[in-house]
C-alpha cells in the first residue's frame, strides 16, 4: 500500500488508474463524449493511439484539452446519436447516483450523458458514499434575475444553499452565463423526490444530482487498482 504518499499524490495515482481503465473501453472508431474534471482530463492525456478524430466536450476547459491532444472538439448538435461519455464525479453512492457540478459544468454534463448510449464513470475510490451529500451539497445553476428569491424558495427544500462565487470573490459564472447554488442534501428522506422539487422551482435549470444515469463506475486506488460498480 503507498501509505507513505501525500493526499495530492494518492489523489492522482487513484485517478490515473480509473482513467487508464476507462481509456480501455475507448476505439478510435468510437463517437466519444468527455465531461469535466481532472478525471476526465486525465482520460485525455492517456488516450493516445486510442483516440477518436472528435469527440463532443461538456466544457470549455474541455475543449481546450482536446484541441491539444489533436483531437477535434464536435459540437453536441453535430454529433449524432453517442456511442460513449466518460465523466468524473464528485460522489458516487452503491447504486450508482451522482453528485456531480463540482466544475460547475453539471447542466452540459447531463446533456451529454442523455445523449448517449453508455455513461461511464471516472473517479477515486474516495469519492464512494453509502448516501449522497455525506462529503458535499449538490450544485444547482440557477438564472441570475431574481436569483434571492430562487434560493429562498430552495431553502424550503435544503438546509443551506450558497452562492458559489470565484476567487476574486465574484458570483462564480458557469458556460452557460448563470449562477450556481451549492445546496446542502438533508440527511433523510427521498433524495429522488428531492431532485423532482428543486427541478421544478422556478429559475433553477439544472442540479447536480445525476440518478439512474450511470452504468458504470471505474473507481482507482493509490495502490493502481480498480473497482467497478456496474449498474
Amino acid at each position: 500500500m503507498q501509505s507513505g504518499l501525500d493526499p495530492q499524490d494518492r489523489q492522482a495515482r487513484a485517478r490515473e488508474a480509473a482513467a487508464r481503465a476507462a481509456v480501455e473501453r475507448v476505439t478510435p472508431d468510437l463517437a466519444l463524449g468527455l465531461g469535466s474534471g481532472r478525471a476526465v482530463w486525465k482520460v485525455i492525456e492517456l488516450l493516445g493511439a486510442r483516440a477518436p478524430r472528435r469527440a463532443v466536450a461538456a466544457s470549455s476547459l474541455t475543449e481546450e484539452r482536446l484541441r491539444a491532444a489533436g483531437i477535434e472538439p464536435l459540437a453536441l448538435d453535430d454529433a449524432g446519436r453517442i456511442d460513449l461519455v466518460i465523466d468524473g464525479a464528485d460522489e458516487v453512492d452503491p447504486a450508482l447516483g451522482l453528485i456531480k457540478g463540482g466544475g460547475g459544468a453539471h447542466l452540459r454534463e447531463k446533456l451529454l450523458v442523455r445523449a448517449a448510449d453508455r455513461f461511464v464513470v471516472v473517479a477515486e475510490t474516495e469519492k464512494k458514499v453509502s448516501r449522497l451529500g455525506e462529503t458535499r451539497g449538490v450544485p444547482v445553476e440557477i438564472v441570475r434575475f431574481g436569483w434571492t428569491r430562487t434560493r429562498d424558495r430552495l431553502l424550503e427544500l435544503v438546509p443551506r444553499a450558497e452562492l458559489r462565487r470565484s476567487g476574486d470573490g465574484e458570483p462564480f459564472v458557469t458556460d452557460n452565463g448563470n449562477w450556481i447554488l451549492d445546496c446542502e442534501i438533508p440527511p433523510a428522506g427521498d433524495i429522488g423526490a428531492l431532485a423532482a422539487a428543486i427541478k421544478a422551482e422556478v429559475g433553477v435549470v439544472e442540479h447536480g444530482l445525476f440518478l439512474g444515469l450511470a452504468d458504470e463506475a471505474l473507481l482507482g486506488t493509490p495502490d493502481g487498482d480498480v473497482e467497478r460498480i456496474a449498474a
